[in-house]
């Protein structure tokens, strides 16, 4: 493609967030975002206390298309004005990563666009590009409720693992935390909140793999945190308490193996000192603190995404649809297939 501003329409429909939006603009950033609709699905899955993958399908289906012309028409554009289509083809829910897919497709098709198919992961890896503009080489930090992963990011195809959970993603250890302390769904911002009540240093909790640098690699684990707060719950505890001292231990064991991943980072590129914060748990405010302050003792720059950016969203999708159409100046083949699993690191 030409070295002009691009504009991409992104679909998300991963897991339980019916989105569309229009971005403008040009690598390496910031871009603009002309429309960014998100239709929630938390109503409906609250009473399971967790993403029912059936009931989320069907609202993308049900919703999907009102929310793409929605998101165009905020913009003040038609299909004729974008220069592609970029949709998530994963990983997340297969049946919701199809109804978006499927739908790009369907458009891409039909008025003649190229379609993007794009990395989930990606998404969240190069927000900070759309909002900031950062530039590569940056070390990524992205947590979720399905990932938890240190990677350097040398480019738009180089992606670099220095560590990743080897159980629980630490997103779903809040989600099981709050489920387990009747905090209701979703988790992240129930825990946070009773966490702000409550004494970090009143429960000492367990911190999986703290310090640990086997293998030079910054793994991190969850499981074990999680089992304890089980444990506490059935002793009649303040909530409360229970909430900051998973938080505190939640923190530690972050910025102990972002410190690990720094070593690592550097040794790859020595000359380049900035943290990207991504996925949901970014928008935790003590646990960007806590990075901050990381960050400002080890010389890093840290920039983290609007709370909003960090969820799940099409502005992200497209964005990584102008990243990979800068680079690569060629569309996905509609033959290109929807993927549950989508490592974004080739192990």
């Amino acid at each position: 493609m030409t070295g002009n501003p691009l504009t991409i329409l992104g679909i998300e429909t991963s897991c339980d967030e019916t989105a569309a939006a229009v971005v403008r603009g040009k690598v390496p950033g910031p871009g603009e975002i002309l429309s960014n609709i998100i239709f929630s699905q938390t109503e409906a899955h609250a009473p399971y206390g967790g993403v029912v993958p059936e009931i989320a399908s069907r609202a993308h289906l049900e919703f999907l298309d009102g929310v793409i012309a929605r998101s165009l028409s905020e913009a003040r554009l038609g299909l004729k004005d974008v220069d592609g289509i970029a949709a998530t083809a994963g990983p997340g829910l297969i049946g919701g990563v199809m109804v978006g897919l499927t739908t790009a497709k369907a458009l891409a098709m039909a008025h003649g666009k190229p379609l993007i198919a794009v990395n989930h992961l990606m998404g969240h890896a190069m927000t900070a590009r759309l909002t900031h503009g950062v530039a590569f080489p940056f070390l990524l930090l992205l947590v979720s409720g399905g990932h938890c992963q240190l990677v350097g990011v040398g480019g738009a195809h180089d992606f670099r693992l220095y560590g990743s959970t080897i159980d629980d993603a630490v997103g779903e250890a809040f989600d099981k935390t709050a489920k387990i302390l009747g905090l209701g769904y979703p988790g992240g911002p129930a825990v946070e909140l009773a966490a702000q009540k409550g004494n970090p240093r009143a429960h000492d909790l367990p911190r999986p793999l703290l310090n640990k640098k086997a293998n030079e690699r910054a793994d991190f684990s969850f499981s074990g945190l999680k089992t304890a707060v089980r444990q506490l719950a059935q002793k009649h505890v303040s909530v409360e308490d229970v909430s900051a001292s998973f938080q505190k231990a939640v923190i530690d064991i972050l910025l102990d193996r972002t410190a690990c991943a720094m070593e690592m980072f550097h040794a790859d590129f020595p000359d380049a000192a900035t943290l990207v914060v991504a996925g949901g748990v970014a928008a935790n405010q003590a646990i960007g603190a806590g990075l901050a302050k990381l960050c400002a003792q080890e010389d890093f720059a840290i920039r983290i995404p609007p709370p909003r950016l960090c969820t799940d969203n099409a502005a992200m999708i497209a964005w990584a649809g102008v990243e990979r159409l800068s680079v690569d100046a060629a569309a996905d083949p509609l033959s290109v297939g929807p993927r549950a699993r989508w490592p974004l690191v080739k192990i």
